[in-house]
């Protein structure tokens, strides 16, 4: 007989947390100065903003974003030099950090450059096996040559014919639009899967000074519909109802997509990059196989993001609901396509919130 031997091994089964990276933003613009260029910054809700950055856009991207996010907010901040590239820099900061959102504080000017952007988010799937969307600061409106009606038919221009469902594009009408939406999506107080347009969530903060035309005529209610007509994501507000609150986040993607709005986006995205780490646990693991048995475990195995996203709250009789709604039986699917290689099919489902509210009041006289 042998000796006896006895040996103990530490199993890792993979069910920890994994690191959430929603709400934390990389903010890209052109440095104030030259000592900020080409660092990547991370900032937080207690950061002196105005005394850590000099005077530029994105400083004034910041403060917005910081007013507006509220309680443990985080942020990355990419201070550009003058000749360095964009991209390049987004892909140093992605080398440090994860991000769920990139906001270009700078002007986009050309449907080409917006374009650019999301090829370049997009990229960033393939190359760091990332799922980041953008915000991008589009031109407001310039006093001095445009009245309203022109500023219209340039901006209905710059963004005709593109598809671009991974860019919300952001009039700076006052200035500091982008990065007051940006603080606003980044809000603890409510979920990845609330639209910026929840009133609820209370009015904007910090939003610079109304904008008027060359014809000295203010900003009205009809210039932001036509804007947001075209996709882009504007401010608003109601008529005989104090505050300024906040229109869709509407993205490029074209119509008919499913990804036109973030709040369908986000929880998406959030579940994608869970799923992947799920799934590279299950490289070449034979707790995954092709029988019965081991494709409804992974099904629950799967499934877990899913679950945990559409944890709802209740109080004081009202609910709260999660990210998405419950998952289902079958939302799930396993397909072996080979002996080695197979495809998972997973359904989330989005709550439905109104945007459009009818009120039809009738009156009885059946008691007279």
């Amino acid at each position: 007989m042998s000796l006896g031997k006895v040996q103990v091994n530490n199993l890792n089964q993979g069910q920890g947390d994994i690191q959430a990276i929603e709400r934390h933003f990389l903010f890209i613009g052109r440095a104030g100065h030259v000592d900020e260029e080409s660092q990547l910054f991370s900032i937080g809700a207690q950061t002196d903003i105005e005394a850590n950055f000099a005077d530029s856009a994105l400083r004034k991207q910041l403060i917005a974003a910081q007013l507006n996010a509220g309680q443990d907010w985080t942020a990355a901040v990419y201070p550009l030099a003058a000749d360095e590239d964009l991209f390049d820099a987004i892909t140093a900061a992605n080398e440090v950090q994860s991000f769920e959102m990139v906001v270009f504080c700078d002007v986009t000017i050309s449907a080409a450059n917006l374009s650019a952007k999301h090829d370049y988010l997009a990229s960033l799937q393939a190359s760091h096996g990332r799922f980041v969307s953008g915000l991008v600061a589009v031109a407001g409106i310039d006093v001095a040559t445009q009245t309203w009606p022109q500023y219209e038919t340039a901006m209905v221009g710059l963004q005709a014919g593109i598809a671009a469902h991974l860019v919300i594009p952001v009039p700076q009408l006052h200035g500091n639009n982008v990065g007051v939406l940006a603080g606003r999506l980044c809000n603890r107080a409510v979920s990845i899967a609330d639209s910026p347009m929840r009133v609820a969530t209370g009015s904007v903060m910090g939003l610079g000074v109304a904008p008027i035309d060359s014809a000295e005529k203010p900003l009205t209610l009809a210039t932001l519909e036509t804007l947001a007509n075209a996709r882009f994501s504007v401010p608003q507000w109601y008529p005989d109802s104090q505050g300024i609150y906040w229109g869709d986040g509407t993205t490029l993607d074209a119509a008919g997509g499913d990804y036109q709005y973030i709040e369908h986006l986000r929880p998406v995205h959030k579940a994608s990059r869970e799923v992947r780490i799920l799934a590279i646990r299950r490289i070449a693991n034979r707790a995954l196989n092709s029988t019965p048995t081991s494709i409804e475990q992974n099904k629950a195995y799967f499934m877990k993001p899913l679950r945990n996203m559409s944890k709802s709250t209740v109080i004081l009789g009202t609910q709260f609901p999660g990210d998405i709604q419950p998952p289902r039986d079958g939302d799930i699917t396993i397909v072996w396509t080979s002996n080695k290689a197979v495809t998972i099919y997973m359904i989330i489902r989005p709550y439905n919130s109104p945007k459009e509210i009818t009120v039809n009041i009738l009156l009885d006289l059946s008691n007279q």
